[in-house]
């Protein structure tokens, strides 16, 4: 009766629509079913079942989430209403599923304990597919490769993945940096769990999270948790103790490598302001390396993606591939390109045609292919009082382009300009910025922006990275200085592809820190969970003609593309 009653809900709910947004199905839910793990401990699932016989049989999607399973995350009743089963699972130790929540570490032997049973059930449709975004999409990455490989009957036909990544350790220490932010603002997040979990949630839907703001600034770090949430939060406390990704911890927990045993297709979906971006399309390149390339969609939205194309070319993608639905796509990768507002149909990615191109940081602040002859440019990082992060990726709602004109006349940030261009560039790829670089301090980060100069003043980023020398966990991987205390660092910026329009300059800028989006560094090189004692550090950037810094900007000079409507 229940069943019945929300059928009819349902349809009434629908009648009052446009018809250009019926669904093709109804759809009935089955709340609570219990699923059975390894160990004994049961998940509960949701299942989403479209009225009516649908032909062709489409896929059995598997969603499993430690977010719940009711939101709009899932996309669960849309997907049942064009005739895809869907299960949606809570992850151990959520949505009142058994067990503990220990983040990424059970989510390899739970999805394949979950695959190989709803393979098993009168309702699975013959075909199976993954989809989610973020966690939800590491527990399909965390499943998918190995069991390819070692259980290909029970593996998943298909997955659908958007903003996201197969190993969760570098985004949480960023080449040697803390993720301060995203770490502690996540832990706060998923600690306010249950009925008071869910007004604190809401009220700091309104509301600045003044306590989050406050626990930023804590030292040491490990107590950070505890200033915002009132306790230790055990997995906050993992990643905050294992600096070095070499660790048993982030290995066990880490499906990179398994990426290439993926036979399945594979669509990808993600915005330039993403904070898994850079990996993601690691993850890509990994595809094509093997020979089975993805579908690839690249947006200028963040990882929130409210704009994102995901579940429509999800549903296009899975449709094609299982129901000979025609192709709705004349290339393999879409990509915006920003600054010129234009989406782009390429084979491939980075485009073909790109190349890197070494523009030089000059002591005059200018930024051009010439090598300078010598000279050194100078700045103090204090980290009582760290360089603030301003836009970027993040997780916020607003992560575009920010003007950065006010934060580039801080004493602690230098920036190197191109003169005016004649010609728009386009830059297509990972820039990487190698700078000859020395500090005072035994522990120094390098921050480093690229923004796009307008003619009426304004600096808006484009992307940036920063890399970390002397810390615990860079250890393994920092450069010998040289007989003058000198290293090259080699920084990995975010991906881009964003037209610089003539007249317009390209700007670089240089600072030693983003906090809170990145923990500050302290500056003594002791372990970033305990470090509460800070110095001041002199930084100096070498202009020598012999061993210049500069960067290397991956130019796209092709024209191998097919450009669609804004």
């Amino acid at each position: 009766m229940t069943s019945l009653r929300r059928r009819l809900s349902g349809r009434l709910r629908r009648a009052r629509r446009h018809p250009a947004t019926e669904p093709p199905y109804a759809v009935t839910v089955r709340r609570r079913l219990r699923v059975p793990m390894d160990d004994g401990v049961e998940l509960l699932a949701d299942l989403y079942l479209p009225v009516g016989p649908v032909e062709p049989p489409l896929p059995t999607i598997v969603v499993r989430s430690p977010y719940g399973r009711h939101g709009s995350l899932t996309h669960a009743q849309a997907l049942a209403g064009e005739g895809f089963t869907v299960l949606v699972q809570s992850c151990r130790g959520t949505g009142g599923s058994g067990g503990s929540f220990r983040p990424q570490l059970d989510e390899q032997r739970d999805g394949m304990a979950t695959h190989r049973w709803v393979r098993r059930q009168p309702w699975c449709t013959g075909t199976v597919a993954t989809y989610g975004e973020s966690y939800l999409g590491y527990t399909q990455w965390a499943v998918a490769g190995r069991m390819c490989r070692e259980d290909p009957a029970n593996a998943p036909d298909a997955l659908c993945l958007n903003v996201t990544m197969a190993d969760f350790g570098p985004i949480t220490w960023t080449n040697g940096a803390f993720s301060l932010g995203g770490s502690l603002g996540w832990s706060r997040l998923m600690d306010l769990r249950g009925v008071r979990g869910a007004l604190v949630r809401a009220r700091l839907a309104r509301r600045p999270d003044r306590k989050l703001a406050e626990a930023f600034d804590v030292l040491p770090l490990s107590r950070g948790d505890t200033a915002v949430a009132g306790h230790p939060i055990g997995w906050y406390q993992d990643w905050v103790t294992h600096e070095a990704l070499t660790d048993d911890f982030w290995t066990q927990q880490s499906h990179t490598a398994s990426v290439p045993d993926v036979t399945a297709p594979v669509y990808l979906a993600t915005g330039w302001y993403d904070i898994f971006l850079p990996w993601q399309l690691r993850n890509y390149a990994q595809l094509v390396a093997a020979g089975r390339p993805p579908r690839l969609t690249v947006g200028p939205w963040g990882h929130r993606g409210e704009q994102s194309p995901f579940l429509a070319e999800s549903i296009a993608f899975l449709k094609e591939h299982f129901a000979g639905a025609p192709a709705t796509r004349p290339a393999p990768v879409r990509a915006f390109l920003t600054g010129a507002e234009q989406w782009h149909d390429l084979p491939a990615w980075p485009p073909p045609g790109t190349a890197a191109q070494r523009w030089h940081l000059h002591p005059s602040g200018l930024l051009d292919p010439a090598v300078p002859d010598a000279g050194a440019t100078r700045y103090t990082y204090d980290p009582d009082r760290p360089t603030p992060a301003l836009g970027g990726p993040s997780m916020g709602p607003n992560p575009g382009p920010v003007d950065n004109s006010a934060h580039e006349r801080r004493p602690d940030v230098v920036v190197f300009r191109s003169p005016p261009l004649e010609h728009a560039i386009v830059l297509a790829g990972e820039p990487i910025a190698r700078v000859r670089f020395r500090s005072t301090a035994a522990s120094a980060d390098l921050f480093i922006r690229i923004c796009d100069v307008h003619p009426d003043g304004r600096s808006m980023s484009v992307c940036d990275g920063i890399r970390r020398i002397g810390g615990i966990g860079t250890a393994a991987t920092d450069p010998r200085p040289d007989e003058d205390g000198f290293v090259t660092l080699e920084v990995p910026l975010w991906p881009a592809f964003h037209r610089f329009a003539a007249g317009h300059r390209v700007a670089v800028q240089v600072s030693s820190g983003a906090h809170p989006r990145y923990a500050r560094n302290p500056g003594t090189g002791e372990p970033a969970a305990t470090a509460t004692t800070t110095v001041r550090a002199e930084q100096e950037i070498s202009h020598d003609g012999a061993h210049p810094s500069r960067i290397d900007l991956p130019i796209w000079t092709g024209t191998a593309a097919t450009r669609r409507p804004r």
